[in-house]
């Protein structure tokens, strides 16, 4: 019997693996032979979410399992639990649909030739970089997979070559290195305080005191800055102006995200009862959501009001420190699988949306929402794509931004912190100002009939089912919250 289970460990720690580092090797391989059609693209990427939904059922089955490297005398540990099982599993979708879109978007326009062949090793150490943050126990892995998903996500933005996108990509770069810095400090301190680079090893031997409060400091100022969050959030906006729209996609629903997760990990094991500092992280997330909504009603650029709205979906993410610190284990569970289905949700619609106006845009040739009338009747098919993304971010019903807005305000409302309750709802009415000044704007039926330009159908249909894959996430959320039930907590 033992001998079975360590074979079939064996067997669950190799799949993983291949899972995590099969991406760089179809994106070195892309880049010698970049591809030229979308289908091919779709089947050599479908196999890795397939070996993820063995692994989450294995997961469900026997629980979390984890292991450990000892390359060049370190020890590198890893685990696989529930919640980095569904975060693989959203990555690896995204990564697919990302690709086979840009596969499409080269097709229809005049992209450089070596910018887009440099667009799948970059892609390829993305998703390598993604997946080793989901499974990392340590803080040397974490740092250094937190620096290769920066490097990549910033020479992605710079593959357009065009003088807005050079400096806003530096301008990225030397945010990025600031807040590596304020990480590299904080990291320091614990290695200092406990001799400990493990996370389970920081949790059992960090006790609280001024080296911790600085060293957390430290590190939530570093990753607050990688996450864009307000008041960290001034370099968002202008990377996504000539971002290419499958590189926008993957950053505003993956890339922020990241550092989000880390930080969250961090601060369940070193200073989960720090009330204090966690209504300091709600109150900046309840500043997001006003700061964001309200940039993104008054943007004129389409891309821009949804890179602005990704400012403000990101401070409902924080609300969940508040609502885990301090708080009963009824609000506790409900705040933390509220926070990943958000997360989950958001990143669905948010690619969805970034693709979608993508197509608008290339279609129109127009960016701004003014150039959008008579979008209705000329691009009813992308309208329709963001309109569906939209339904999610506003969080109305059936999609999982409501389930994931409905549990937020459950346990907002259980532990009687009603201001949360506010911020949700003005939340939710300037998602709903911003979605419909584009709808109104794409809806005058006065406007004259130009020409469009035709887009291969993948981009569309791409687009299309991320936005649908938000909503059937939240009529299945409960797949996703028993995993979150059954681990995946610190």
């Amino acid at each position: 019997m033992s001998a079975s289970l360590d074979a079939l460990l064996c067997v669950q720690t190799t799949v993983l693996w291949l899972a995590l580092l099969a991406p760089s090797l179809l994106g070195l391989w892309a880049w010698r032979f970049p591809p030229q059609r979308m289908l091919p693209v779709l089947l050599a990427g479908l196999p890795l979410p397939l070996a993820t939904l063995w692994l989450l059922h294995r997961v469900s089955v026997g629980g979390e399992f984890e292991g450990a490297w000892s390359p060049g005398g370190l020890l590198l540990h890893w685990r696989l639990d529930g919640l980095a099982g569904l975060l693989l599993l959203l990555t690896q979708l995204l990564l697919l649909a990302s690709a086979t879109y840009a596969v499409g978007h080269r097709r229809a326009t005049t992209l450089a030739e070596c910018a887009f062949a440099g667009f799948w090793p970059l892609l390829g150490g993305l998703a390598a970089a993604l997946g080793l943050i989901w499974v990392a126990a340590d803080l040397l892995i974490l740092y250094a997979a937190l620096e290769l998903m920066g490097l990549c996500a910033v020479g992605m933005m710079l593959l357009p070559g065009k003088g807005e996108a050079l400096v806003a990509g530096m301008r990225y770069l030397l945010y990025a290195l600031v807040g590596s810095l304020a990480w590299l400090l904080g990291v320091a301190l614990l290695l200092g305080s406990s001799g400990r680079l493990d996370l389970a090893g920081l949790a059992a031997t960090t006790e609280p005191g001024p080296v911790t409060g600085i060293a957390m400091a430290l590190l939530a100022t570093g990753l607050l800055l990688k996450a864009a969050i307000f008041p960290l959030h001034g370099w968002l906006a202008p990377v996504h102006a000539s971002a290419w729209p499958s590189v926008s996609a993957l950053h505003g629903a993956l890339v922020v995200k990241a550092s989000f997760f880390i930080l969250m990990q961090l601060w369940q094991r070193l200073m989960p009862e720090a009330v204090a500092a966690a209504w300091l992280l709600g109150l900046l997330g309840s500043l997001a959501v006003l700061w964001g909504g309200l940039q993104a009603w008054r943007a004129s650029d389409l891309k821009q009001m949804v890179a602005w709205s990704t400012v403000g979906q990101l401070g409902y993410l924080m609300l969940a420190f508040p609502l885990l610190a301090g708080t009963s284990v009824a609000v506790a569970t409900l705040a933390w699988q509220a926070t990943w289905l958000q997360l989950a949700g958001h990143a669905l619609a948010k690619a969805a949306m970034f693709m979608a106006a993508g197509n608008l845009v290339l279609s129109a040739g127009e960016s701004r929402l003014t150039g959008l009338a008579g979008a209705s009747r000329r691009l009813p098919l992308p309208l329709m794509t963001f309109g569906i993304a939209a339904v999610t971010l506003m969080g109305l019903p059936p999609s999982a931004g409501f389930t994931a807005k409905w549990l937020l305000l459950q346990a907002a409302i259980l532990a009687g912190q009603w201001l949360w309750v506010a911020v949700l709802m003005a939340g939710t009415l300037l998602a709903a100002a911003y979605v419909f000044r584009v709808l109104r704007c794409a809806f005058v039926e006065t406007a004259p009939c130009h020409e469009v330009r035709p887009l291969p159908a993948g981009m569309d249909l791409m687009a299309l089912l991320l936005a649908l894959g938000a909503l059937g996430l939240g009529l299945g959320a409960e797949w996703p919250l028993a995993l979150l039930r059954e681990g995946g907590r610190p």
